[in-house]
């Protein structure tokens, strides 16, 4: 099964939830529904509301609760790509100007906080405590994981347990959550939700993983964003942290100064330099055993074609190019 295979499994849903996005994206301020709009409409994966509503079909879900589930997953990443963006001062991602950079920091900030909002507002409307404390607990884990982002920026001493840290809740908290509110809503007994919570940890932990090995090892065109972008924003990410830490002199004087600059300046050297100590491979090493942890988590559920795209997922996370 393939990633396109895994996409036409649930095409009726997904096609429900690109639905429900145009639907709750709209609002009467014409400014809103244009950064919506572009953000929404740039392409990308859709890769976590494929999860959601995977992970529902894979726990026997019968209803649509779970597209507006996915839906609200979506709008949560948006949110943070909106507000990212800004504290970044990025201007490309999925090979597109970014929001701010067509409209403005304040647009897109403003904008950020809408979409949040509304999430919240269609939670309400599921009628789940539940999925409210699930999902405001993993908004406020998102928030602290962009300070904890913030305060390793420009800081070479930055470890691996810090990275793990900030990457838990910046990215794989998302992940976590979405695959738990799609056994939730599903009926799942806890062992299940469970499983899957687990499942969506490990995934995005993967997915993020591989995102920070394709800075330095795909291309601007492939990826939809300039290479180098963390360096250049003082990221210390695990392939930089691992060449700092079995590196020569040289090797780590170049990549000190890159992050404590914040600058893309020695990109060659620095790639270079990641790319002999093993950096890349180890990361991706990394990457792999999470992906096979999240397959694991997968024991609970019974066999299914949804279980088997689940485990196509979290290959897929691991084998992809952009």
């Amino acid at each position: 099964m393939s990633f396109d295979s895994v996409k036409a499994l649930v095409d009726d849903d997904l096609r429900e939830v690109d639905r429900v996005i145009r639907t709750r994206l709209a609002s009467d301020v014409v400014l809103i529904n244009q950064v919506a709009d572009y953000i929404v409409g740039g392409g990308g994966k859709r890769l976590r509301p494929l999860v959601v509503v995977v992970a529902a079909r894979a726990c026997g879900s019968t209803d649509r609760r779970h597209s507006e589930a996915a839906a609200i997953i979506e709008f949560i990443h948006t949110a943070t790509l909106l507000h990212d963006d800004v504290v970044d001062g990025s201007t490309l991602r999925r090979g597109r100007d970014t929001a701010n950079e067509v409209w403005g920091n304040e647009a897109s900030v403003l904008v950020g906080d809408y979409v949040y909002s509304r999430s919240f507002e269609m939670m309400v409307a599921l009628g789940s405590m539940r999925v409210m404390d699930v999902m405001s607990g993993a908004t406020n884990k998102i928030a602290e994981g962009e300070v904890l982002q913030l305060l390793n920026a420009n800081d070479p001493e930055t470890t691996q347990e810090r990275y793990f840290e900030v990457i838990y809740r910046k990215t794989a908290k998302l992940f976590e959550s979405g695959a738990q509110i799609a056994a939730i809503l599903a009926g799942a007994p806890a062992a299940i939700e469970g499983a899957m919570a687990r499942y969506g940890r490990h995934l995005g932990t993967a997915f993020q993983l591989i995102d920070d090995v394709l800075d330095y090892r795909s291309d601007s065109e492939q990826l939809g964003k300039n290479l180098g972008d963390d360096l250049a924003e003082g990221k210390p990410t695990l392939p930089l942290i691992y060449a700092l830490r079995t590196g020569n002199e040289d090797q780590r004087s170049i990549i000190r100064r890159s992050i404590e600059q914040g600058s893309a300046a020695e990109l060659a050297a620095v790639t270079a330099a990641i790319e002999s100590t093993g950096g890349l491979a180890y990361t991706a090493r990394l990457a792999r055993q999470e992906a096979a942890l999240a397959v694991e988590a997968l024991a609970e559920l019974p066999e299914s074609a949804y279980k088997q795209a689940l485990r196509e997922l979290a290959e897929f996370a691991v084998e992809r190019n952009h």
